[in-house]
């Protein structure tokens, strides 16, 4: 009789679980069958729905219950607290398994090559994210004496980073941020939250929902500029072409001709600003020079050769995320990204047997959480084909037992999908008291306690 197909996936967040999805929902799984590990280096799954997604989120949070019915199948075991390479590497994962998929993610900030990006008060969105996300791997505290902000980008993370900063800690107490985030989020300075971008409204690329949760708080005032509202014949035609850029453009052409009120907190969006350098005096952000931009007909801007010196004191970049590269696989530095031909990892010109990548390391950080479903489902096709044309490599070990063995012997202390769900009531047990759907645990070694590892 047959074997099951033995697949690894690394990495436990949205894509990972989807690429699993549809190996669930192939016809492999009905025969011979799949059996599908997941390693996940945290000790908990989600990856980026858990630390990436800001906590007033709830209704994005909420695609974890579709992740949790996937997860729960059988054929499905979880092996958190669990790195690649550290404590297996690619070798040793082919060992054990007919094929492995990374789907890693990108957690790191790209760079922005611009004089005093280095300054102390010059920040990456990402590490605020995590800090305030409650990343296990990254400080407790966050410096937060600026009072007046700069955040560079015009995409969902620079609203999640502008909102995060423009709110009271008590707007946020409801969520599910750990008590670290709270203390430190109420000796929160900041007043004046500016948001800049090099391209006009048209060419934003925030979600019109995320956009407009910006005006939803009582403490938070938006503020547009009505000289910013501006379109060239590139920028009709989007908006003619994509429904979504049409809805932010008509929110922020509302912000524009309304009255500013009273609310103690101002977030300006700010648009035809490219960010030309940071200012420092000692050391420390003091400010940020942008150079005006125009329209050049085809939604493209030139500078104009016009200067400002705005009054900050930090200034937050959110221009893109950037994967880690990965051990034993071929790396492609500009884009941040493992070639690949649908999913297929390519090395030298050829496909590397068994290998397979899905997400943003496939494809960069572009798209929203949805839009790796398509990933997913394209790279487990060309899987199974490999499979299908007998060019999967064969395991010298592929029974499930052996990886379990393997870890123990090197000492590795991970966590399971049972143990995921005594991390879960453990964090809600934390919040009941309060009244909150849960308090996240954020200690490494505390997860790994509540979870029974």
């Amino acid at each position: 009789m047959p074997r099951p197909l033995r697949t690894a996936i690394v990495g436990a967040g949205p894509a990972g679980i989807y690429a699993a999805d549809a190996l669930l929902k192939s016809a492999a799984a009905t025969d011979p069958g799949v059996s599908i590990d997941l390693f996940e280096k945290m000790p908990a799954p989600f990856g980026l729905i858990r630390y990436g997604v800001a906590p007033d989120h709830p209704r994005i949070k909420g695609i974890v219950t579709a992740l949790h019915q996937v997860l729960d199948k059988p054929q499905i075991r979880l092996f958190g607290n669990v790195d690649y390479p550290g404590d297996i590497s690619l070798d040793e994962l082919h060992e054990f398994y007919d094929a492995v998929i990374f789907s890693t993610g990108a957690d790191a900030d790209r760079a922005l090559d611009i004089p005093g990006i280095d300054l102390d008060g010059s920040y990456g969105a990402a590490d605020f994210v995590s800090w305030y996300d409650g990343h296990p791997d990254v400080p407790r505290t966050w410096p937060l004496h600026a009072e007046k902000v700069a955040v560079l980008g015009v995409g969902n993370v620079a609203l999640d980073v502008a909102r995060i900063l423009a709110k009271t800690a008590d707007e946020l107490l409801p969520t599910e941020i750990p008590p670290n985030v709270h203390e430190g989020l109420k000796a929160n300075r900041a007043r004046e939250i500016h948001v800049f971008g090099r391209r006009g409204p048209a060419q934003a690329k925030f979600s019109p929902m995320e956009l407009r949760e910006l005006d939803h708080s009582p403490t938070i005032e938006v503020i547009v500029d009505p000289e910013d509202i501006d379109y060239d014949e590139g920028s009709i035609a989007t908006r003619r072409s994509n429904k979504q850029a049409d809805m932010v453009a008509k929110t922020l052409e509302n912000w524009a001709i309304r009255d500013v009120g009273e609310r103690p907190h101002k977030l300006f969006l700010h648009f035809f600003e490219s960010p030309t350098e940071i200012l420092g005096e000692d050391g420390t952000v003091v400010g940020l020079r942008t150079e005006r931009t125009r329209l050049d007909g085809s939604g493209n801007v030139a500078g104009t050769g016009e200067f400002h010196d705005w009054d900050v004191q930090g200034v937050y970049r959110a221009v893109g995320y950037l994967s880690d590269e990965l051990p034993k696989l071929p790396w492609d530095v500009e884009s941040g990204t493992v070639p690949n031909e649908g999913g297929r990892v390519v090395e030298g010109g050829r496909h590397l047997a068994s290998t397979y990548v899905t997400g943003w390391i496939r494809r960069g950080p572009v798209g929203l959480i949805g839009h790796t479903k398509g990933d997913a489902n394209e790279t487990v096709a060309n899987l199974l084909d490999d499979h299908a044309q007998g060019r999967l490599r064969t395991p010298s070990a592929p029974e499930p037992e052996a990886v379990d063995a393997f870890l123990a012997e090197r000492g590795v202390r991970w966590t399971t999908w049972e143990g995921w769900h005594r991390l879960d009531a453990a964090e809600k047990a934390l919040g009941e008291p309060q009244g909150r759907e849960r308090v996240k645990i954020v200690e490494r070694e505390d997860m790994l306690r509540a979870s029974g590892a």
